[in-house]
Order: structure tokens, then sequence, then C-alpha cells
């Protein structure tokens, strides 16, 4: 295989090599049950999610009290059209915020933070999201990336007694792994940390680093050389912003999230204390991976905030605007977007809160739900944010600025829709959460398989692996034949008397679930080592298995609701509808894993990069501005003034 392009202070790395560090930074073992994992698997275990877990009346008052307080700041402190139009959120706003305990949410109460669940949490961040979307990514990332989480699960008691106080209500944090030419592919990270007595030398670029800009403390990936002593490899770090040789270069601008702090900082022999390491050498891509299995919950809130806006204005403005002689809503073109909306809405919701309470409860490990709620949210929210838009007509693509400055009501449909454009690149972009929930998808194949596939394993290892393939499938490929979702009464409890039928869909969701496994099966047996090429085949398996997530956590989140809510009989009805579109979303994917372009594709994109089709690009001007496309990240001094500013 060639080698990838390497600038001098940069490791090459060979396409196996790379898969390499990924597979020793993921997760091995299965400690605790996954129901996503077993969906996969063709085994639907609606024991897992059903009845809904609830979090303790203890916590539910904590978390309730917060919000009270949070929404009335929320309401009279946050100016958002403000934010926008200066591309800055006021200092007070974030000082504000502090004083409330918002920097301290998820930190226990013993370090000074509020310790507020997961699902609270993430009910807090869909509240301040919908006031600001860029004021929920910055306590996002602080909290569910920055320095609290790590330190949370990997820290030592004098790292959370040292720092977590101060992340709990004074200081920022912020999370730096990327670089400007390190993305998804954190083997050719460059930045380096040699080891010099009791301390660690610093030296690198990070890129979009959220919060950097504002932070106090960072949480940085480095690479430690191997050498005696010291193990090396890539590192997490707790470094303070004001250390001399930092500095931020240059706060980024973006289409949307306007208020972000986020920025491009230089590394320039920055001494750590090794104190600050967290985890041993080594550990830092496991750490990081583990901090995002619930870090990524926080994302799929704010969609889940964007989606209830989106619902209100839809809502507001179809009743309000009339079209040969009726409001617009029920015309069955915009009526049809609307029904999408509320929902799609419904479910999202419905997968934020189980999987933020089983997060809570700890009982399952939930690193695919967290995943899927994450990919599933970005692209849903994106989506219902499009059809909003449209919906509005020309009010839509309007700033909210221009509408009132001709005296209509100043509603942000443009912004919300760019603001919601990045969750599907940040934290891993959907690209990249296809392969990372595939790779776990197929762990249970190749746990018993993988030496078949692998080239360099010897012949006698893969006769072994061939003898217990046999055994794993003689006991696994009969059970996908059939199951409770051909037996009419199964799920029974979830079509009570007066209400519309459910059970008919987690029917759907049980043979839908075999089906899947038996397609991956077929996919695996055909292509065998090349099925990790096969990103297009692998991308439609998840999206079929997020959908039948979001079916089965809509169904029991209706019937949860039915028991303790009023509206039981409404969530029912937003059950069903949702249901019904996910099903012909499914078979629709299901269709296209056998019936599809992506051999075509291929050949038109080495058609495309070997210059023959340049013809096609005549008749226009590029108004791109000249410079390289990824810019020079070679380690040294400044040449940049700092524009750090810490917020006090």
């Amino acid at each position: 295989m060639s080698l990838l392009s390497a600038t001098p202070h940069q490791p090459a790395v060979t396409e196996r090599e790379a898969r390499q560090v990924a597979e020793a930074a993921r997760e091995q073992d299965w400690r605790k049950p996954s129901f996503a994992k077993e969906l996969f698997l063709g085994r639907f275990r609606l024991d897992l999610i059903h009845p809904h877990p609830m979090p303790p009346d203890e916590d539910a008052q904590r978390g309730e009290e917060f919000l009270a307080k949070l929404r009335d700041f929320c309401e009279t402190k946050i100016d958002s059209a403000l934010i926008e139009r200066e591309a800055r959120i006021p200092d007070e706003v974030i000082n504000g915020l502090k004083e409330l305990g918002a920097l301290g949410m998820k930190i226990d109460t013993k370090y000074g933070g509020l310790g507020l669940t997961q699902v609270y949490y993430n009910k807090a961040l869909a509240l301040v999201g919908s006031a600001n979307p860029a004021l929920g990514a910055l306590l996002s990332a602080h909290q569910s990336i920055g320095v609290p989480q790590p330190l949370k699960i990997f820290g030592t008691q004098e790292q959370k007694d040292t720092f977590l106080p101060r992340c709990a209500r004074t200081d920022i944090s912020a999370f730096l792994l990327t670089e400007p030419d390190v993305g998804s592919d954190p083997a050719r990270l460059a930045t380096s940390a040699v080891p010099d007595g009791d301390d660690y030398v610093l030296d690198g670029v990070k890129l979009w680093t959220t919060n950097g800009v504002v932070a106090d403390l960072l949480v940085v990936m480095a690479r430690v050389p191997k050498s005696e002593g010291h193990k090396g490899g890539i590192t997490a770090f707790v470094v303070e912003a004001a250390s001399e040789g930092v500095t931020v270069e240059n706060r980024n601008a973006f289409m949307g999230l306007r208020g972000l702090e986020n920025g491009v900082t230089r590394f320039h022999r920055v001494r750590v204390p090794a104190a600050n390491r967290i985890g041993p050498e080594g550990a830092g891509l496991k750490i990081a991976l583990t901090t995002l299995n619930t870090g990524r919950l926080s994302l799929p809130a704010m969609c889940v905030g964007a989606g209830k806006w989106c619902l209100k204005i839809a809502r507001e403005w179809s009743s309000a605007r009339e079209q040969w002689g009726k409001p617009v809503a029920f015309h069955e073109a915009v009526g049809a977007k609307i029904s999408f909306i509320a929902a799609t809405t419904f479910a999202l919701e419905a997968v934020l809160d189980l999987s933020s309470q089983m997060a809570d409860e700890d009982r399952n490990d939930i690193r695919i739900e967290a995943a899927l709620a994450k990919l599933y949210g970005s692209e849903m929210a994106w989506l219902m944010a499009d059809e909003l838009v449209q919906i509005r007509g020309g009010r839509g693509f309007e700033t909210a600025d221009s509408l009132a400055a001709r005296g209509e009501r100043a509603v942000p449909a443009e912004q919300v829709l760019r603001d919601l454009r990045i969750n599907r690149i940040f934290e891993g972009s959907t690209e990249i959460m296809h392969l990372l929930i595939a790779r776990e998808a197929v762990d249970a194949h190749l746990s018993v398989a993988g030496d078949l596939i692998d080239p360099e394993k010897s012949l006698t290892d893969k006769a072994k692996a061939g003898a217990n393939a046999g055994v794993f499938y003689a006991k696994w490929l009969p059970k996908l034949v059939s199951g409770p979702g051909q037996l009419p009464r199964s799920y029974g409890e979830f079509h009570p008397a007066g209400h519309v039928d459910l059970s008919g869909h987690l029917r759907y969701v049980e043979r839908s679930a075999r089906k899947l496994a038996r397609s991956t099966f077929y996919a695996m047996s055909r292509w065998q080592g090349r099925m990790e090429t096969k990103q297009g085949f692998l991308a439609r398996i998840v999206d079929i298995g997020a959908e039948l997530f979001a079916m089965s956590a809509a169904c029991v989140r209706a019937e949860l609701l039915r028991t303790t809510e009023p509206h039981g009989r409404q969530a029912y009805q937003l059950a069903d509808v949702f249901c019904r579109q996910s099903r012909i979303r499914v078979e629709e994917l299901f269709g296209r894993l056998w019936s599809n372009t992506d051999d075509l594709d291929h050949k038109v994109v080495k058609g495309v990069l070997g210059g023959a089709y340049t013809w096609l690009e005549d008749g226009i001007v590029d108004p791109s501005g000249e410079g390289p496309w990824i810019a020079d990240a070679t380690p040294g001094p400044t040449e940049r003034e700092n524009v750090h500013r810490p917020i006090r």
C-alpha cells in the first residue's frame, strides 16, 4: 500500500497502520448488554428498554428546579439576535451562566457542581441551544468533551480536586484533537509531547478548537515519542491555556454558530507537568472515544431543541398564513411537512431520553446507542429545519433582521438551518459515524471470523477461525429465520384499548432486525476482506439500524407517556405516524443494499480525479482566493498575535 502524504513533522502512516491505531483505541469488550448491538445481530431485546427507565424522584426534582432557573435566564438575559449580529456572546451572558452553575451541570456536587443526570443535562442543553445554539455549543464542548468528562472517568483524585472545582464555576475548557491535516485519522497526529524531567514539552498546531479562544483549561492530545521508560503514543494532557508558548492564532468564522469561540491554537515549547497527564501514555485516543460514548448525546439534545422550535414556528405560521381560502397547513403539500416535523421531533426526543436514562443507570453499554442518536439526530434535525424554511417560503430565506426591518416577526429560520449544518460534521461526521457504528455492529462477526479475512494471518490461524466461525454461525443463523415478529399477537401491551396499535410496528422492527442481520452476513460472505471498502453498503446497514432504534424508542416512550401523562393518546398517534414514515425509509434502504450505483460512482470518481470530465467545468469563474488547501502546521514559534481572551 502507498504511504499517505506526510510532512517532515508528521508521521507517514499506511492505511493498515491507521486502522490498527483506531482499532487499538476502541473499547474491545462488551461487559454490559447493548440494545443496539443486539439489534444489529438480529435480536430484538425489547426487555432492555421496556419498561422505559425513569430517573429517581430526587434527581428529577433537582433537575426541574435548575431548568426553571435556566429558562428564566434564557428568556431574560440572552439576546440571540445580538449574538448573531455581533458574532460574539457577551461576556455578561457567559458570566451569568457561570453564576447559575451552568458550567458545572455534570460535575459532582462535592466539587462544586450541580450533579445533574445526563437526562437533565441534555434537557438544559436543548433549552439553552434553543435560545442560541452557539451558547449550547459552548456549554457542551466544556462539559461533554472538555476537561470535566475525561477527568471524571480517567483522572486521578488529585486532578479532580485541582481542576473540577474550577471547571464547575469559573474556568471554561476545550478539547484539542484535530489538526490542519489530521481529522478522523488520528494515526497521523503531529503534535508532540516530549518528556523532559518531570514535564512534557508540547509542540504543534491544533485546528477548530471549540472554546479555545476563551478557554482557561485545555485537554490536548499529543504524541509522546517512545523512549526508555516511556511507552509513548497518543496521550491526553490538561494544559493551562495561559501557559507560556500557547497562542490562539485565529478566531475562526463559520456559516452558522456565529457566536462560537473556535480557533487555531499553537503550542511552542509549552511545558506541562507530568501530573497533568490524563491516564497512561498511549491511552489518549481510548480516553477520547470513551469520553464521547456519552458526550455525543449533547449534540442530539440540541437537535431535539431545534426540532421543537421548528414545530412551534411551523404551527403558528401555517395557521396564520392563508392560501386559496384556507390556512396553508391544510394544503397537503405543507401538511405533510408539518407531520414529518412533529413525528420526527417526538422520535428524536424518545431516542435522546432513552439513551440518556440508560447512560444514567449504567446498566447497559450505550456506545452504539449514543452514536446512533448523534447520527440520526443531526441528519433529521437538518431535514426538519430545511422543511421549515420551505414552509415559510421567501420569509424562510430572509434574515430575522430583515423581517423585523419591514415590520414582520423576526423568525430566524435561515439561521437555524445554518446553525444546524455543522452537526453533521461535529464530533464525527455522518460518514465517520457510519463507519464507527458499522465496526461495532459487525464486532461479533469479526470476533469469530476476523482471522479468516486477515491477509497477515497464517493458515493455522485461518483454520482455527474457520472452525470457530462454523460453530457460531451454526447456532446464530437458524435464529434469524423466525421470531415474535411473525406472531400476530406479539407485543400486545402496545395496543391498549382506545389507542392506535403500535404492536405491529414492534413486530416489524423484530422482523427487520433479523433481515438486517441476514443482509450483513450475506455481505460478509460475498465480499469478505473487501467488506470494509463497501462504505455505501455499510452506511445503509447503519441507517436501517438507526431507524429501527428510533421506532423502538418512539413506541416505548409513547407507552410511558400513556401511563404517566395526560397526553398519552397523542403520544401514541405521533409514534404511529413516525413509525409509518420510518418504515417507508427502511424499505427503501433495504432495496438500496443490493440495487445501487456504488460501483458506477467509483468509476466516475476515478474519471473526475483523472481529469476526464474537466470539460464539464467550462463556462464558470472560480471566486476562491489564493493559498494552499491545507495551512502549514510546522511546529515553531508563532508569528501572529495571540487572540486568546479569557472571560472573567
